[in-house]
């Protein structure tokens, strides 16, 4: 039974479609689809793709009949001209929604063989199929069957944990693997400037390739912000709690936990022996007894050879409710520098430790040490 034309019902996306969306955001629109009988994740809304794509590892874990693969030689392009061969072309069944609002399709889908953290990629040829509109805004695909609007509602959470594995990965959004490109050489020597007169010790580095007159423009700004600018973790002044304090949503139903204390070579006390003398030094952290929670350090070896101390607070945050909002993207904050003339590429460092523990949960932050036990007084990052 086919809908008359001018008996379709009418598509339309209202502020009740993004109830449970959190605002303002640039995720990706990642749905969840049944295809072969096979309910597919991490499957990626992509207008701007020309072609429908599911990866040979997805497919070959369906184990299907091998005999519906067809022959596809011509070459997928990307907008940076980069190409890619794809291994087959397969027509699959996809079902989109369910039952009675649901539609069913056969789709011809390019098998890539390539990393990635989508299983499938549909792309225009799927969308004009299903007469599908799409909101971004909204996370959501909406399209005409015979019952109805049936529509597919996007998973942010997922959808944000797709673009954080894709950035681990290094992966191009456009299925092309690009050779690791080497660190260009810095076209420059960085020149120090002494914020405060007679101190050697107290300097900031700005580029010898500044004019004259943007030169002097820098640094009677980093004259005039001098207070802004603690070079040491002891003048670093601490905030309010009127102001801001951080405190631990603890889940209470669960029991504290007390990690036996890991033995480390001589070496690695010394190591973590003098981070704990400068936090102790910076107010950062104090002794404690008797504490209920309980980490150990873990030694973290950094690529001057020196070593990191971090704590092992696993057991912690697997009693802290997960907050789905993630920090700033890196593409975001490089869009942010445009239509500026300058970019300063200061390096900042310990601007949480300002913030003060709530004092109920300080403990929690306990950790062991060779010597003493040790809990912060401040938000544990750096």
């Amino acid at each position: 039974m086919k809908i008359p034309k001018n008996d379709e019902p009418d598509i339309v996306f209202s502020e009740r479609d993004s109830r449970n969306i959190r605002q303002l955001h640039d995720d990706p629109l990642v749905i969840m689809l049944k295809v072969e009988e096979f309910n597919i994740h991490w499957v990626l809304i992509d207008k701007g793709s020309l072609v429908d794509i599911i990866y040979l590892r997805v497919f070959q874990q369906m184990k299907l009949d091998k005999k519906r693969i067809r022959p596809f030689t011509s070459p997928l392009v990307s907008f940076t001209r980069d190409r890619i061969v794809p291994r087959d072309i397969v027509t699959l069944s996809m079902i989109a929604r369910t039952y009675p609002t649901q539609v069913t399709k056969e789709i011809d889908f390019l098998i890539v063989d390539c990393p990635s953290t989508y299983n499938i990629i549909l792309g225009r040829p799927v969308l004009n199929r299903l007469r599908a509109m799409t909101s971004t805004y909204h996370l959501k695909v909406k399209f005409p069957t015979v019952h109805g609007v049936g529509e597919i509602g996007g998973d942010q959470v997922l959808a944000r944990e797709c673009y954080q594995a894709t950035l681990a990965l290094g992966e191009n959004h456009t299925w092309v693997i690009n050779e690791p490109k080497p660190i260009p050489e810095p076209l420059e020597t960085p020149q120090e400037v002494k914020i405060v007169l007679g101190d050697s010790t107290k300097v900031l580095k700005i580029g010898t390739a500044l004019l004259t007159s943007e030169k002097e423009k820098n640094d009677l700004l980093l004259m005039s912000k001098l207070r802004c600018f603690c070079l040491k973790h002891e003048d670093m002044p601490e905030i309010d709690r009127k102001i801001i304090q951080h405190r631990l949503n603890v889940n209470l139903e669960y029991k504290p936990v007390q990690q036996k204390r890991r033995i480390f070579a001589p070496e690695h006390n010394k190591a973590v022996t003098k981070e704990v003398e400068k936090l102790l030094e910076a107010n950062f952290i104090r002794e404690v007894f008797y504490p209920n929670w309980l980490a150990n350090v873990v030694m973290v070896k950094k690529s001057n050879g020196k070593w990191r101390i971090c704590v092992d607070f696993t057991n912690l945050n697997k009693v802290c409710p997960k907050d789905s909002f993630l920090l700033s993207r890196i593409n975001q904050l490089v869009d942010s520098t445009t239509r500026h003339k300058l970019l300063s590429f200061m390096n900042t460092f310990s601007g949480y430790n300002q913030i003060l523990m709530d004092k109920d949960d300080q403990e929690k932050t306990s950790f062991v040490t060779s010597q003493r036990l040790y809990c912060y007084k401040v938000i544990p990052l750096d």
